[in-house]
């Protein structure tokens, strides 16, 4: 007989996802500390956030000149996927671990990536409606937040499912939003809040339709609740 694992395994697609976070940003560290690509290789990271990253202008391109070449439009995910420091990247894999485990338990695995590639896109489309200029927008952190808003469904479905107070799903976003105030108000705002939050409300409302039961499901506990 077989013994089960004390702990799932975490997903395979949030396993890729995190090792070319990882990889990329080991490639660019080892770059910028001179062990490869010699005397160019301390420009890498710099190189990758002008031909990878995103900013407003990126999206002022596509409206304003009708541009839709692939090197304008891989911005909107590829800007994911370089982050401006080692320490940044790091905090970012393990978040995407730590939530990409928990969703990815109970989301297929194309369900997943809608909510990990979608969330990045959207981010990416406020902030460059909402902002303007040079402004780099770096980082899977959309993404993440978009993890976390597909883990506030799950809650808010499972709370409602046992007749508890579903305001408590939003207590994880509740948390980071008052942070990010509290950090804005000690360092300065940083822009890139709204990408993130962005992120949040694409994976939240996404999730009703790619998460187990879909739609459906989200209907019979919204008549449930009304008592039809």
């Amino acid at each position: 007989m077989q013994s089960e694992a004390a702990v799932n395994p975490i997903p395979p697609v949030i396993v890729v996802l995190c090792l070319i976070v990882v990889g990329v940003e080991l490639v660019l560290t080892a770059a910028g500390a001179g062990m490869i690509g010699g005397t160019q290789g301390i420009g890498w990271r710099i190189a990758a956030m002008q031909d990878y990253g995103f900013s407003p202008v990126v999206l002022d391109r596509v409206i304003s000149v009708g541009d839709t070449s692939f090197d304008i439009l891989k911005r909107f995910v590829t800007y994911g996927f370089v982050h401006g420091s080692f320490t940044q990247a790091l905090f970012a894999a393990a978040l995407l671990l730590a939530l990409g485990k928990f969703v990815g338990d109970v989301f297929r695995a194309t369900s997943v990536l809608i909510v990990f590639f979608g969330s990045l896109i959207f981010g990416a489309l406020v902030f460059g409606l909402v902002k303007d200029g040079n402004l780099p927008l770096l980082g899977i952190y959309p993404a993440v937040y978009g993890l976390i808003g597909a883990y506030t469904y799950i809650l808010w479905m499972r709370l409602g499912a046992t007749g508890q107070n579903q305001i408590q799903a939003f207590r994880l976003i509740g948390f980071l939003l008052g942070l990010q105030l509290l950090f804005a108000l000690i360092f300065g705002g940083n822009p890139v809040w709204i990408a993130e939050l962005t992120g949040f409300v694409f994976g939240f409302g996404v999730s009703t339709v790619v998460a187990p039961g879909g739609w459906s499901a989200l209907l019979v506990k919204l008549r449930e609740r009304n008592g039809g």
